[in-house]
């Protein structure tokens, strides 16, 4: 806390130095891209995006094997308009396992007009995910409610979720042994190369979110020198992929939740919780008990009654409705507000389980996991010490990587001198990619620039409403403008207001942030 202090005082002071990066649209094709298969865009428009259009790429399972066995990546565009040409912009979601083909249309509508106009805006789907060809589902119903107790208090509950962990790796192995040693965040960064290729760019620029900005960093990585610019939006800690990530995450969830627990304090005349914030979370531990005993409606248990308020980790404009279905629970005794809003936020359908089942297929893959469960025993009963909010259940979602039947891969040193000025953001109070790591990001791009949200909570901070942010987005890709400060922090904007207790019945959810964050989803 002491360090994130000083770098947000020091970057105050010079917040108004820029750096211009030279705005050079991509070049004619090079040898390697010249003789590239054009791909074949189709109309595929929705409503709400009218211009977007689909393709598909073959690449190889196995790129060290270029002419073995292919898949298929699916492609989606929304084609530039505007004279002045800079080239793709890849977006990514994040996930790893999140679908981005609608998410180009989210990007292109969201930047201003003359911005976006001057790129074709690429969104994929990763190896493995949504219309990508195989798309996996190791274990469909793995959430199915209602499931036991994430806290394992007693040895017969730890063994029914130890062997439903050991089901799901052992499911994976069964049904996808000759893909799952290729699903990997290397594999994806060279199918972005593949991408590259077939788009006929020499460089390409890129936009990621969430862990797709540690496939963005292992992309500049291996290919610094295709990179023409990149956004790197709430930024994943490379040193910890993945078991520490997800062990830092419990703390800031944690801190997360207490924050959401001291607004519905402040908001007492409406929720009558309470108005001190530790009363208000002790109803909300009596809540979780209570459901242990007895789910609601007979789906939301103690593990659904996490699934469902860890949304709210990631995006306070989900409070209003969560605090609703827990007053009407604990005030009223009705439980339909919070089966509502189980099936709103904590359900998994077929995508979750697609995505689910890249996640962990990415993450086992990607790096070594402790193959001895009593370690995770001991890091996980000491982190829920001090943080029981969602501890647990995290250890469960990612427990088949102690079980998972491929080896694992070193993890990639991002560090990074030779790619062009990256431009990172993130908030100070992000709970899924604590802060600490966009300021580890900023020291291993050598020439990277960090944008800082102060007091802002939520995770995916660009194209949310907040001015300031996009502002230096919107200048960056335009003419490759970046902050430059004296310090690990190079601007700093204002957090948004947290949002005003509303009613679910008569609140919109098509605000824009809602809908970055509905396509971002959680677990990133």
């Amino acid at each position: 806390m002491r360090e994130r202090a000083a770098v947000l005082c020091a970057a105050a002071v010079v917040a108004g130095a820029l750096t211009a990066v030279p705005a050079e649209a991509s070049p004619p094709p090079t040898a390697d891209t010249a003789h590239a298969a054009p791909l074949t865009w189709k109309e595929c428009g929705t409503k709400k995006y009218p211009t977007l259009q689909c393709a598909s790429l073959e690449v190889p399972l196995d790129h060290s094997r270029p002419r073995g066995r292919q898949i298929t990546l699916a492609l989606s565009r929304v084609p530039h308009t505007a004279k002045k040409y800079q080239g793709p912009l890849l977006v990514n979601p994040g996930g790893p396992g999140a679908s981005g083909l609608t998410l180009a249309g989210f990007v292109a509508a969201a930047l201003p007009k003359a911005v976006a106009a001057q790129y074709d805006v690429i969104g994929f789907d990763p190896r493995g995910v949504g219309k990508s060809k195989p798309a996996l589902d190791c274990r469909p119903g793995h959430f199915a409610a209602v499931r036991r107790d994430a806290v394992p208090s007693t040895a017969q509950i730890e063994q029914a979720n130890l062997a439903r962990a050991k089901a799901f790796a052992r499911a994976c192995g069964e049904k996808y042994g000759d893909v799952l040693p290729y699903i990997d965040t290397i594999s994806a960064v060279r199918d972005i190369e593949r991408i590259r290729v077939a788009l006929g760019a020499r460089q390409i620029n890129y936009f990621g979110y969430s862990y797709g900005t540690y496939l963005g960093a292992v992309y500049a990585k291996l290919f610094p020198e295709r990179v023409r610019r990149a956004v790197l939006d709430s930024v994943v800690d490379p040193t910890g992929v993945w078991y520490d990530d997800n062990l830092a995450q419990d703390h800031a969830f944690n801190d997360r939740h207490r924050a959401f627990m001291a607004w519905i304090a402040k908001h007492d005349t409406t929720y009558r919780l309470g108005t001190d914030p530790q009363r208000v979370e002790a109803k909300w531990y009596a809540m979780r008990a209570a459901l242990a005993r007895k789910p609601a409606g007979g789906t939301v248990g103690a593990s659904e009654l996490e699934d469902t308020f860890i949304p709210g980790g990631y995006y306070n404009g989900y409070w209003p409705y969560l605090a609703e279905a827990f007053a009407a629970y604990v005030n009223g005794k009705d439980a339909d507000p919070l089966v509502e809003a189980y099936e709103k936020f904590g359900a998994a359908d077929e995508s979750d389980d697609n995505g689910y089942s890249i996640y962990t297929s990415v993450q086992c893959r990607d790096a070594a996991w402790p193959r001895d469960w009593r370690e995770w025993q001991a890091d996980n009963w000491a982190a829920y010490a001090k943080a029981p909010f969602m501890t647990w259940n995290n250890a469960w979602y990612n427990a088949p990587c102690a079980f998972w039947p491929t080896s694992s891969l070193a993890p990639v040193n991002v560090a990074n001198g030779k790619v062009p000025p990256v431009l990172l953001f993130q908030a100070t109070e992000d709970a899924a990619t604590p802060y600490e790591g966009a300021v580890t990001v900023r020291r291993l791009l050598a020439r990277s620039s960090l944008v800082v949200e102060r007091g802002g909570g939520n995770h995916g901070i660009t194209l949310s409403g907040n001015a300031c942010l996009d502002e230096h987005l919107a200048a960056y890709l335009t003419d490759g403008t970046v902050p430059r400060g004296r310090s690990t922090v190079d601007a700093v904007c204002e957090a948004l207001p947290d949002p005003k207790p509303v009613s679910s019945k008569v609140a919109s959810t098509s605000s824009r942030a809602a809908e970055l964050h509905a396509l971002l989803g959680f677990r990133r």
